[in-house]
């Protein structure tokens, strides 16, 4: 209970220095905004948000399917522990870098999209 509040506290001290840095800029951001802009931005992060729950929810899926398997497998026949691990791990690796692509994905619509050119004027 220590350890969260202790977190909580400096998420909030984070937080409060932060808003004077965000509000320097902001200023010249509002008064170019548009509708359209405001939309874009708003159906962006709600893209990268929900692309980046929907990646680890079913890579997370997947990989306890992975290991579940590779379990059952490994209970079945005990002397294959060598390879089962190694593909197991290959194959973990495969699944968790679709995550990672995702996540790619997701920071390059929310730091630097190509398509709001399009958008803000």
């Amino acid at each position: 209970m220590k350890k969260v509040v202790v977190f909580s506290l400096v998420l909030l001290v984070g937080a409060a220095f932060s808003f004077g840095a965000v509000a320097s800029e902001g200023g010249e951001v509002i008064k170019q905004a548009t509708a359209a802009s405001t939309s874009f931005f708003a159906v962006t992060v709600a893209a990268a948000g929900l692309s980046i729950a929907i990646a680890a929810a079913f890579c997370g899926l997947a990989q306890g399917r992975a290991i579940d398997k590779a379990m059952e497998a490994l209970a079945r026949q005990p002397e294959v522990s060598g390879d089962l691990r190694t593909n197991l791990i290959i194959g973990l690796a495969f699944i968790e870098s679709l995550a990672i692509y995702a996540l790619l994905i997701s920071i390059i619509l929310l730091m630097a999209n190509p398509f709001a050119k399009y958008f803000v004027q």
